[in-house]
């Protein structure tokens, strides 16, 4: 990979941490109101919800974002980290933060799949 792209993927990069950084701010919709109205409180309650799973996303969003800069540093970035192959430069352009290929994210994404899978049913057993 060029310098100049290199440069491009660290702006954008750089810009996305700046973006999610500012969006973590926003935590006022964690807090816990009360009302008498029951619907009210279910309301708030589902919105708080939905706001701390917003905030995770943007969380975790940020880590790979940082780990990125970090493998850009390393000299890593573009490179997978399963299974050490050039990342397609189309994906990068898409996924900037992406430390794996689509092959091994596939890979990644079918073995959580099925270890969700296999976490819900030993729910419904324990029940």
């Amino acid at each position: 990979m060029t310098k100049t792209e290199l440069k491009a993927f660290r702006r954008a990069l750089e810009n996305r941490q700046t973006e999610l950084g500012n969006g973590n701010r926003n935590r006022e919709a964690l807090a816990i109101e009360t009302s008498p109205d029951e619907l009210d409180r279910i309301q708030r309650a589902t919105e708080r919800e939905m706001a701390i799973d917003n905030l995770e996303r943007q969380s975790n969003r940020l880590r790979e974002v940082r780990a990125a800069l970090r493998r850009i540093d390393a000299g890593t970035f573009g490179i997978c980290v399963g299974c050490e192959e050039t990342i397609n430069p189309k994906r990068l352009a898409a996924v900037p933060w992406a430390s794996s290929c689509i092959v091994c994210q596939e890979a990644a994404d079918r073995g959580q799949k099925t270890l969700r899978r296999g976490l819900d049913t030993s729910l419904v057993m324990a029940t």
